[in-house]
């Protein structure tokens, strides 16, 4: 008999021959597919009956409660038209403040000597007593009288009427421009008479035949003295410049220059032009 043609049962009783059978390793042995069977059936029956006891009260408890709805608003997006340009945002004009009050004017008099004949009372000066509560301006206005200077801030303007000059600090520091400038003794003419009896060319410029303009710096003292001689510019050589500055440190003094009414020191520049005679 070939043992693979042999059933389970046959086999476990090939297996007990002559053994006792009645000990319960072979009644287990012979029952066993049974049990296996039994235990899955009944396993998946409990499993199946929980699942299905789950899913049951599961629709009984969402029947019984309320049903909610969620309502979520729809907002439809802006649509933007790349063709269409926004307006730009123009901001609010600035204030401006109106000016001040500006006080009655009086047309400036511009003074000229015609006959008496022909002079007519609107054009004669204002007497002093009539310019108290006014102010000198390009024409005749009205105004309010407790307003600002033609127009100007409160605060400036006013007085007693009576310009004052400056006080000169420092008489000796020197100013560039004054009021009045110094002059030399006689004038332009006196000056241009001294300086050509007073030049002697030097011998090397005149054989060299160096000639030119010689700018010399000086400073007019308050009391008209010269100091402080000195070349300015590009210099010439062959003792152009020396000669200049020899000449105007001789010069006699001068007429001061005047600044508010006060004799001060000043700079003055003075060209002294060299010229050879053509022979």
């Amino acid at each position: 008999m070939e043992t693979t043609k042999l059933t389970k049962q046959d086999f476990l009783d090939i297996l007990f021959n002559d053994r006792n059978k009645d000990y319960g390793a072979y009644d287990l042995r012979r029952r066993y597919d049974k049990r296996v069977r039994n235990a899955v059936v009944g396993m998946s029956g409990i499993v199946l009956l929980i699942i299905g006891g789950y899913g049951v009260g599961t629709r009984l408890v969402a029947g019984n409660g309320p049903v909610r709805e969620t309502f979520i608003p729809y907002e439809a997006p802006e649509r933007i038209d790349p063709l269409i340009e926004k307006p730009p945002v123009i901001p609010p004009p600035t204030r401006v403040e109106p000016p001040a009050a500006s006080r009655p004017t009086v047309q400036h008099v511009t003074f000229a000597v015609v006959p008496n004949e022909q002079v007519s009372p609107e054009d004669e000066p204002r007497k002093n007593s009539e310019l108290t509560d006014v102010s000198i301006g390009l024409k005749t206005a009205d105004g309010d009288i407790n307003g600002s200077d033609n127009g100007a801030p409160d605060g400036f303007g006013g007085g007693n009427n009576v310009v004052e000059a400056p006080e000169v600090v420092d008489r000796e520091k020197p100013e560039t421009f004054v009021q009045f400038m110094p002059e030399f003794p006689g004038g332009e003419k006196a000056l241009a008479n001294y300086l050509s009896k007073n030049i002697r060319y030097p011998v090397t410029a005149s054989e060299t035949g160096v000639e030119g303009t010689v700018f010399i710096k000086f400073v007019v003292g308050s009391t008209g003295e010269i100091r402080d001689v000195e070349v300015v510019g590009a210099k010439k050589g062959a003792g152009l410049e020396e000669e200049a500055i020899r000449v105007v440190k001789k010069m006699p003094k001068w007429k001061p220059g005047r600044q508010n009414g006060q004799t001060v020191a000043v700079y003055f520049n003075l060209p002294i032009r060299f010229t050879l005679n053509a022979e």
